[in-house]
């Protein structure tokens, strides 16, 4: 039985994989150390940094949240350290950065990863000095906040790749919490379930229903690509769609019941040759012999393929698909607008 002391308001789960979380979690809150979360995507990783700042000295500072991930490289250096008036064409007026808003708080980067390698000279000074210049300002500010930053990437495998300084990951990697994907704490599926009916039902304005013990197998067994976020995505469907008084196995996604789903389709790596094969082919035949263009247009059409491919594998998630192909989440979005991929893609 999980001890009552080791749990963390808010967060659920009492099986031996969340208690180790928990208890560095609250072992590391009090200081000011970097804290590095790692794990897959669903898999709490704001929540824990809710909790290490709110398990904190400066719970009343403020906590700033970004998603290093979802901005371009200008956009985002000017999010972080703000700007003054006329420093680009769109700067009208001075604007304060999201690391002098964390004053006195905490300040949460997300997918880390995603920054580019000039910026990451910029963050490492903050991490080391504690100040920063505003985009187009001389003027050096000091900042006092405790930084927290997450990755669903391994950062030993960028830095090898040449996209991530080790040197801000020596900065970062302090006190490295690393969270668990769900299907390595079964145990907790039940709890989860529970709370996620209870929060559904209350948001909705409907009675709580119970999941079948034939439904919360088939639950327990699934092997979760998307974690606890998309545990709640499925109990929300299943308390929409339910027609009965409790949710049973027909009530849940296809895939989840082993039955083929064309979004939740694997891809069958012994055809990717053949795939290939097909569309240079078609793609030869269709652009004729005297197209100086061919080379490009056979790549193109196999790299929309498979970007589609796994689009649909992972559900449109952009950051799950991002990882499965091994590129930049900002160079997929790029490749999805290229494509006109948007309906696939969420």
């Amino acid at each position: 039985m999980a001890s009552e002391h080791n749990l963390i308001a808010g967060l659920i789960g009492q099986g031996p994989a969340m208690q180790a979380v928990y208890r560095i979690t609250r072992k590391a809150a009090p200081s000011n150390a970097t804290v590095l979360l790692t794990g897959e995507t669903g898999t709490g990783k704001e929540l824990i940094a809710r909790a290490l700042h709110e398990l904190s000295p400066r719970m009343t500072g403020p906590f700033v949240r970004v998603n290093c991930g979802a901005l371009s490289e200008s956009l985002l250096e000017s999010e972080l350290f703000g700007h003054i008036k006329g420093a680009f064409t769109s700067a009208h007026q001075n604007r304060t950065g999201r690391f002098e808003a964390a004053h006195g708080g905490s300040v949460f980067l997300d997918e880390i990863s995603s920054v580019s390698y000039q910026l990451q000279v910029k963050l490492l000074r903050v991490l080391q000095e504690h100040e920063f210049e505003r985009v187009g300002d001389t003027r050096t500010i000091q900042i006092d906040c405790r930084v927290i930053v997450a990755t669903n990437v391994d950062l030993v495998d960028e830095i090898t790749a040449g996209r991530f300084r080790d040197d801000l990951y020596y900065r970062l990697n302090v006190i490295p919490i690393d969270l668990p994907p769900l299907r390595e704490r079964p145990e907790d599926i039940e709890l989860l379930i529970d709370f996620f009916v209870d929060t559904c039902a209350a948001a909705n304005g409907q009675k709580p229903l119970q999941f079948s013990t034939a439904a919360l197998q088939l639950l327990t067994q699934y092997h979760w690509p998307g974690n606890v976020r998309e545990l709640q995505n499925y109990v929300e469907r299943a308390l929409v769609l339910c027609s009965g008084d409790s949710v049973d196995v027909d009530d849940l996604p296809e895939h989840v019941r082993g039955l083929p789903s064309v979004r939740g389709a694997p891809i069958n790596v012994d055809s990717v040759d053949s795939l290939c094969s097909e569309l240079v082919n078609r793609t030869v035949a269709e652009a004729g012999h005297g197209s100086n263009d061919l080379y490009a247009a056979a790549v193109s059409r196999v790299e929309r393929e498979v970007i589609v491919q796994v689009l649909r594998q992972c559900q449109g998630i952009q950051t799950r698909t991002a990882m499965r192909l091994g590129i930049n989440r900002n160079t997929l979005h790029k490749k999805i607008e290229e494509y006109k991929l948007q309906e696939e893609a969420r």
